[in-house]
């Protein structure tokens, strides 16, 4: 299993050094949490790319190892937009939501040792197993109704 210390690390790091433009490895996790911080408004654009550039058609040519995925770190007032990124799920110790959990951090209360949710805050949850595996963010999971691990959160 694969965990995204990487991706959350690469990304306060990117924003720390004020960088517009940010190459992270090209794996279907990644590019599922890339997705859902560009639709909460934590980036301003994702891309394929390779190692050398943003272009979406050298990704297709490009080798496995070659595949980076690009993301534009958002800013305002000239401040980072993600102030803090954090991994929940370890690999000592995997904490697993139940859709009722989910209901509960994203109403205020804790829930298997997660704190709630705050404003504008988002967790990401792997819910299946196995070929079929789907990334929400918690109140999708809420509003579909499933539970999983929970990842990362964001704020």
């Amino acid at each position: 299993m694969i965990l995204p210390y990487d991706l959350m690390a690469r990304l306060q790091n990117g924003f720390m050094a004020r960088l517009k433009r940010l190459p992270v490895p090209h794996t279907t996790q990644n590019l599922a949490i890339a997705s859902i911080m560009l639709r909460h408004g934590f980036l301003s654009n994702v891309t394929r790319g390779t190692v050398n550039s943003a272009d979406p058609d050298e990704w297709h040519a490009a080798p496995e190892p070659h595949r980076r995925i690009w993301v534009d770190l958002k800013y305002r007032d000239d401040l980072p937009v993600l102030s803090k990124a954090e991994v929940i799920s370890k690999p000592s110790k995997r904490v697993v939501l139940t859709p009722e959990d989910v209901r509960r951090i994203c109403s205020g209360q804790m829930a298997s040792f997660v704190k709630p949710l705050g404003m504008g805050e988002v967790a990401v949850i792997r819910e299946g197993g196995g070929s079929k595996i789907q990334w929400y963010e918690a109140r999708e999971a809420l509003e579909k109704g499933v539970g999983g691990e929970i990842l990362c959160r964001m704020r």
